[in-house]
């Protein structure tokens, strides 16, 4: 081993791991990245070729986040968002090598990371759930086929996709080599990745434990055609059952703002939900016990009551309060509680920094707007369409991706280095100018 400052740097990881993409691999080297300029060419082109070989695979129509994430890659959209998150002529670059934690409940969260760090400029160590996804397998089996084309060797080489267990010792070791941690998890898992040093001028990126909303105003329900109400059945699906609500953007407390045709509007929207999510989704026999102790649990607790339903794969529970503590109450798998609002702003006393994201169907942006400034809210990072909750974006949770994970001092370092070689070819065009 050797010592950096105060971190203790292991010369590599322990043998207890999985590496998954490349098939091998220099650490000492890959720890001495020199990072490059955000949403560089190659890195544009390597993301394209990604996004095209997944959309041209069959499997990945098995996997609408695959599809998704396949979507958010492509070249188009990426130009967007350099003209969106790169600011005019300043010269940037990434802030060297990322250690990505990816959640376990999440699959594609890891590629989305990944991504983020690329087209920052970084090398990246990507530590991929220990949970088998297919999904995973999936991006992975691609990513090691475009490492065979000579033009993405460079940028498959900032790439490292890794999977190993709590005996292993490499999270000692990615962490001392890291100039970022990005930490996606819940709040043990974070407190158990800070049992690592850092060195002195890195820092964490944490994406902690969220919970988020629904809001639904009745008459947009009732105004809206039946193939409207099948978009907004897939819609409402992908945000919650898709990943099983295990997704911090998932909504889990449903808000219907008080109207007259509110009854009939909720029996509209949750039958539909029914059909929809009976023809896609395989509800397993543990989620429905956890369901029925949660729902006892929530009886008790909170004094509310079941709305009946056809069956347990749509669990509703109605609350006659709104509990400072609420977001404490959940559960995967189909299980809601609802309650009928006046308006938004009497939800505005129980947000709290854990509150995540605003998911609406009904409601104008002016409305919202007013909503959130009004009351100063804590909370409440998204506010966006019922579907649209599991949208990745580069500024998530409240950060800018790009702009936390490359260097605001390194622009400075790269104009001096520019200044430098227009000196010297000063000097070779017209001698020592002294």
């Amino acid at each position: 081993m050797r010592k950096s400052a105060d971190v203790v740097i292991l010369m590599q990881p322990s043998s207890n791991l999985s590496l998954l993409f490349p098939q091998s691999i220099d650490w000492e080297q890959f720890s001495q990245y020199r990072p490059e300029e955000p949403f560089s060419d190659k890195v544009l082109e390597y993301l394209n070729s990604l996004s095209s070989a997944l959309l041209k695979d069959r499997n990945s129509r098995m996997y609408p986040d695959v599809v998704t994430f396949a979507f958010f890659c492509r070249k188009g959209n990426l130009l967007q968002l350099k003209d969106k998150y790169r600011k005019g002529s300043e010269l940037r670059l990434g802030r060297g090598v990322l250690f990505h934690i990816a959640p376990s409940n999440v699959p594609i969260n890891f590629a989305y990371s990944l991504v983020a760090g690329l087209l920052a400029g970084n090398a990246n160590v990507v530590r991929v759930s220990s949970k088998q996804f297919p999904q995973v397998d999936l991006v992975v089996r691609h990513i090691l086929s475009l490492e065979k084309q000579e033009e993405y060797k460079e940028v498959s080489g900032r790439i490292a996709l890794v999977r190993y267990d709590r005996t292993s010792d490499a999270n000692a070791y990615f962490s001392s080599i890291a100039n970022v941690r990005v930490i996606w998890g819940g709040d043990a898992t974070i407190a158990n990745i800070r049992q690592y040093s850092i060195p002195p001028r890195s820092f964490d990126v944490c994406f902690a434990d969220r919970y988020s909303v629904a809001a639904i105003r009745p008459s947009a329900i009732m105004q809206a055609t039946d193939e409207e109400m099948q978009k907004l059945a897939e819609n409402f699906y992908n945000d919650t059952y898709l990943f099983d609500q295990n997704a911090c953007s998932a909504p889990h407390l449903v808000l219907w703002k008080k109207e007259v045709c509110m009854e009939e509007a909720k029996k509209r929207f949750w039958n539909v939900i029914h059909d929809y999510a009976s023809k896609k989704y395989n509800l397993q026999a543990v989620l429905s016990v956890d369901k029925l102790t949660e729902l006892y649990r929530e009886a008790v607790a909170l004094n509310c009551r079941q709305v009946p339903m056809q069956d347990n794969l749509v669990v509703r529970n109605h609350l006659n309060h709104l509990p400072s503590d609420v977001e404490n109450y959940r559960c995967a798998g189909g299980m809601f509680l609802e309650y009928d609002m006046d308006g938004l702003d009497e939800i505005a006393p129980i947000v709290n920094e854990k509150y995540q994201t605003l998911a609406y169907y009904g409601f104008e942006k002016a409305e919202l707007q007013r909503f959130v400034l009004q009351n100063r809210l804590r909370g409440l990072d998204r506010i966006v369409p019922i579907g649209q909750t599991t949208a990745f974006a580069l500024t998530w949770d409240g950060y800018n991706l790009i702009e936390t994970i490359y260097s605001p001092e390194a622009h400075y370092k790269a104009l001096i280095e520019l200044m430098e070689r227009v000196v010297r070819n000063k000097k070779q065009k017209y001698g020592n100018l002294n």
